[in-house]
């Protein structure tokens, strides 16, 4: 039986992590693709990165399948996605759905809480 703490092992295995102030630095990089994994509740709460798509990580493997009614066309195979959550632990999960379906170019930027400390651009 696998724990919480196996599968996040294994997309922390697969999916780079980098700092906030790393991630800042991507922010106005062409093709750049910030994405918020928590859901809409929590996200009222806190705000996101100015311009993130949000897309809650129970519907990750619909928004990145082109095929399905959900997708969202921002994710694309070669783009560089970077994904925050709360803390990082959601957006390695959500990382290594997209490695298993083909995504190059994914990083965990951790959470909302350092994007904001480190001066990231915010929005409600």
């Amino acid at each position: 039986m696998k724990s919480a703490k196996d599968y996040l092992d294994e997309a922390n295995a697969v999916v780079p992590r980098i700092s906030a102030q790393e991630a800042i630095a991507k922010y106005d990089a062409s093709g750049a693709v910030f994405v918020d994994v928590r859901d809409s509740a929590s996200i009222a709460k806190t705000g996101t990165i100015a311009g993130a798509q949000r897309i809650a990580r129970g519907m990750m493997e619909f928004a990145a399948d082109p095929s399905t009614d959900f997708h969202n066309k921002a994710l694309t195979q070669d783009a560089d996605i970077y994904l925050v959550c709360g803390a990082g632990g959601q957006a390695a999960l959500a990382g290594k759905t997209l490695k298993d379906m083909g995504y190059k170019h994914v990083t965990n930027i951790g959470g909302i809480g350092d994007w904001k400390e480190a001066g990231g651009a915010v929005e409600d």
